[in-house]
């Protein structure tokens, strides 16, 4: 019996078809354990955010909290004023001499209104209204507190000669991504000190 070499059968694989099966798998291999990588360096994310919006809506809560009152609350006339003119001591921007958090008026925990400012660090950390730092670390917050005469927009230079308050607090995480909240506070009870 003779067997041509055409007819007869190949069994196993050869070299080159190895190598080549090799090379795919594990550049298939490279790409999955890619996207598993940047999934899970990725994965903490949504909790990075989800924490930075706690902080937001907490320290929202603290300035919202605060009075709005004609003037400051050491002033003999702050249950009886009308208007800031009517105050002997006027609430103005920034915290009087030797108040700390959580402060007796909105205005007090901003210097300038309609600027941003880190007005939540104490030493360059984020801390609570307790003066407790923050944790975890990573997080910033910036207020902005800006006054205006009515819902139609019109921005004032102080909240002397307005009922109407926009506050911004943004809490930036992640080196650069932000949460931002924005509220708004109504003189509703003038002469109500804390």
């Amino acid at each position: 019996m003779f067997t041509s070499r055409a007819t007869a059968r190949q069994r196993g694989i050869s070299l080159m078809e190895l190598v080549l099966f090799i090379v795919i798998v594990g550049i298939g291999v490279v790409g999955i354990l890619n996207a598993m990588n940047l999934t899970t360096k990725l994965s903490s994310d949504p909790l990075r955010r989800k924490q930075a919006l706690m902080i937001a809506e907490g320290l929202m809560e603290e300035v919202q909290l605060a009075r709005f009152t004609f003037c400051d609350p050491s002033d003999p006339l702050v249950e009886s004023a009308t208007s800031a003119s009517a105050c002997s001591v006027p609430e103005k921007a920034g915290p009087e001499a030797g108040e700390t958090r959580p402060y007796d008026n909105v205005s007090d925990y901003v210097h300038s209104y309609g600027v941003a400012e880190r007005a939540f660090d104490s030493g360059g950390v984020l801390t609570d209204a307790a003066g407790q730092a923050i944790n975890p670390t990573g997080y910033t917050a910036w207020l902005t507190v800006t006054a205006y005469t009515g819902w139609n927009g019109a921005v004032t230079s102080a909240p002397a000669s307005t009922d109407l308050l926009k506050i911004t607090v943004s809490v930036s995480y992640n080196g650069g991504e932000a949460i931002q909240l924005d509220g708004f506070r109504f003189r509703y009870a003038p002469n109500a000190p804390p």
